[in-house]
């Protein structure tokens, strides 16, 4: 390669203009705020309702606590916050939910829990002077895990969402989600195979709409969905397994085979029997080992509907 030579470089300012930047023009528009023009509340028939209208993808840490260890951790949030307009509203203050954000935060961590993020919505909803707000928080969420026969611990993850619904007029609605991992052994590759069956890795993930009475000082919900999906697979997985620990589990998936309809039945009879959860959707996806496809099966339920 051709060496540079820097000695007759322009300076910075000059390698600038070089590369297109101009000189600012001249300024006429107010620069205080109150004379600023306000387009975002300007008041006509703007021809329909917005559903929902706000920011998305909004990344922040946040601190969460739970009954696993490490029962306080701090971690990234990825932030959806949204209200809905009347068609005589242009929009909305969109600066102000990441304003509110930064209020509610504690040194630069926002603390998650369906009591602060009911409380946060109800705020949002006054603030914005909308009749609702939306606030949901994905992230992911660490537990210690043993290994079931040396107890060498590691740390493993589940994706993990709550969604907090305010109207004025109908009140709250609370939803939450979990995404854990498992193991899965092929019940017809046990039976037809003379010696052994193929296994894969799944994703079982249980949506739940939470009743109003829901007490997560007695309950962690995020524990409780996760158990849901974890004692129904073949088996559970992992962060660190000795020979000990993986003789172990693949014995016990050996003892467990399992469909992916086989899951979603099985963790939908445990999320029916968590008496603070109103209605649930569980799906279990496996990505499969020996075909090129994924396996999928979903149940929906709602228990108002089955009283």
């Amino acid at each position: 390669m051709k060496e540079v030579s820097t000695n007759n470089f322009p300076n910075k300012e000059e390698r600038h203009k070089l590369f297109g930047s101009v000189e600012p023009g001249k300024k006429i528009k107010p620069t205080e705020k109150d004379k600023m023009p306000d387009l975002q509340n300007t008041q006509k028939d703007f021809l329909f309702d917005i559903n929902q209208v706000g920011i998305v993808n909004v990344k922040h840490p946040i601190q969460v606590s739970g009954k696993l260890k490490p029962t306080t951790q701090t971690t990234i949030g990825t932030f959806k916050m949204t209200s809905s307009i009347n068609k005589n509203l242009k929009g909305t203050n969109m600066s102000r939910f990441t304003e509110m954000m930064q209020e509610y935060s504690k040194d630069n961590t926002f603390e998650i829990s369906v009591s602060k993020l009911k409380i946060f919505a109800q705020k949002m909803a006054e603030r914005l002077e909308h009749d609702n707000n939306q606030i949901t928080v994905s992230f992911p969420w660490f537990f210690e895990r043993s290994g079931p026969a040396s107890d060498i611990k590691g740390m493993n993850h589940a994706d993990a969402e709550i969604s907090v619904m305010y109207d004025r007029n109908l009140g709250y609605r609370f939803e939450v989600s979990l995404q854990g991992t498992i193991t899965t052994l092929c019940p017809c590759s046990k039976e037809i195979s003379e010696y052994s069956a193929h296994n894969q890795r799944g994703l079982v993930t249980m949506k739940a709409e939470l009743t109003g009475d829901f007490d997560e000082e007695q309950i962690d919900w995020k524990q409780a969905l996760l158990e849901a999906a974890e004692s129904n697979a073949s088996a559970r997985i992992h962060p660190v397994l000795k020979r000990p620990d993986e003789k172990m589990v693949t014995e016990q998936a050996y003892e467990n085979p399992r469909f992916v309809e086989d899951m979603v039945r099985l963790v939908a009879a445990d999320l029916f029997e968590l008496s603070f959860v109103q209605k649930f959707t569980v799906t279990c996806q496996n990505e499969e080992s020996i075909h090129l496809h994924d396996a999928f099966a979903s149940i929906s339920y709602d228990k108002s509907l089955h009283n």
